[in-house]
């Protein structure tokens, strides 16, 4: 039996919406139905570009027919109201992050999701990164103890960003929390298998300008504490980011913030050792990541350096083992270069898990639970940092339990 195709519309017809589409493209089971932008200019091109329909606007796509998706392209402040609307006329939901840019908002998007026939997928990334996948695939497996400690550092560029743009606006973009940390606190829940409970945070100004750096930590249930930093302060070419878990025995070091590639290292005893040097054998398996297309360059590598240590009980934070052994291993999607095709399919599977969702294939794995959670713990960052006096500010609790780290998973997801 043949599956019928879905149609996608556009709305918002800017260089991330033409992303999107060219993401999608060609993506089993959907077709890009039409395209919708104020702004004719916009609009046509990409429609032309496509063979679709240009339209003015979100009301007039939902007119249309053959759309069954509406994917939101557009500003951060604009994606509750489209997505409420989209959802009550009974179309599935793609909207990039963040979900909405209050606290209140999102929880009204989830609302209207959870009473929806329709299905809802926040454009969190890294919930679909090989990279990602991987290290929560050996968390699950205990080759990797759940991590006690999270950092993230992020010096983005601000080199397109001029005074004038929106990004620097908070009643567009929320600020930088919003519109740009959810996909980490996002990415620390699902690493971390639990929400935080609450957050400090530190906002700085530039000189005569606005807030370009924030800081934020976040206590996770079991005393596990997460470290947000993001600065959008440097040219393009002198981006950096990096990563880190402390899995207390282990360390993960990933770069990039479409991560591209890892590092680990573990003290490991004897059986352990032997199941890290079968790794290199799953790498198909390991990376796979449903509705996204691996490029045929990506590896694992492992090596295992036996006896590197005596044999006498190590013992950190009361937790005692026999590891002789240190494991050094790489997750390589092939560096830097590949990061482009890396965050294409990582929007390809995001929108193969709303495709197979959509058909009852069971919850997304960014859905609108996991949009709510992360701009809840974004406003709560900025609520703290507002008060300049760095007072610890309680998350609201969301009724969205893990179920530990592998929950974020999703393995049967695809198109």
């Amino acid at each position: 039996m043949t599956v019928p195709s879905l149609g996608l519309g556009l709305v918002g017809c800017g260089s991330f919406g033409a992303y999107v589409l060219d993401a999608v493209a060609g993506l089993p089971g959907l077709h890009i139905a039409a395209v919708a932008d104020p702004e004719p200019s916009r609009a046509k091109p990409l429609g032309d570009r496509h063979g679709v329909v240009a339209l003015d606007g979100l009301d007039a796509l939902l007119d249309a027919e053959g759309v069954d998706i509406v994917a939101l392209a557009t500003p951060p402040a604009t994606h509750a109201e489209m997505a409420v609307a989209a959802l009550r006329a009974g179309r599935h939901v793609f909207c990039e992050k963040p979900l909405a840019t209050t606290t209140e908002d999102a929880a009204r998007v989830r609302d209207e999701a959870d009473r929806s026939a329709g299905t809802l997928v926040v454009d969190h990334v890294l919930r679909y990164n090989p990279v990602l996948r991987v290290v929560q695939r050996l968390i699950a497996e205990g080759l990797l103890d759940a991590p006690r400690r999270f950092l993230f550092e992020n010096d983005a560029a601000d080199q397109d960003l001029g005074p004038d743009h929106w990004f620097w606006d908070p009643e567009h973009s929320g600020g930088i929390f919003v519109e740009h940390g959810v996909h980490f606190f996002d990415a620390a829940r699902a690493l971390l298998g639990s929400e935080p409970e609450s957050v400090r945070a530190t906002a700085v100004r530039r000189p005569g300008g606005p807030v370009d750096m924030v800081i934020a930590d976040a206590v996770h249930p079991g005393g596990v504490l997460a470290t947000h930093l993001h600065s959008f302060t440097h040219a393009h070419r002198c981006e950096r980011q990096l990563m880190r878990l402390d899995h207390g025995f282990a360390e993960t070091r990933i770069t990039g913030w479409i991560p591209t590639y890892a590092t680990i290292t573990a003290w490991v005893g004897d059986q352990e050792a032997e199941r890290w040097e079968q790794l290199p054998g799953r790498f198909g398996e390991l990376l796979n990541v449903p509705g996204a297309r691996p490029h045929g360059g990506e590896r694992i590598t492992v090596t295992v350096h036996r006896d590197a240590g005596d044999t006498r009980p190590a013992r950190g934070r009361g937790v005692e083992r026999t590891v002789p052994h240190r494991v050094e291993a790489v997750i390589d999607l092939g560096g830097e270069m590949r990061k482009p095709y890396v965050y294409a399919q990582s929007v390809r599977a995001a929108v193969a898990d709303l495709l197979h969702s959509a058909r009852g294939g069971g919850a997304p794995v960014a859905d609108a639970h996991s949009g709510l959670t992360a701009v809840a713990v974004a406003r709560a960052a900025t609520l703290a940092a507002g008060t300049g006096t760095q007072q610890r500010v309680t998350i609201p609790a969301r009724p969205a339990p893990l179920q530990g780290p592998a929950c974020a998973l999703a393995e049967g997801s695809g198109a």
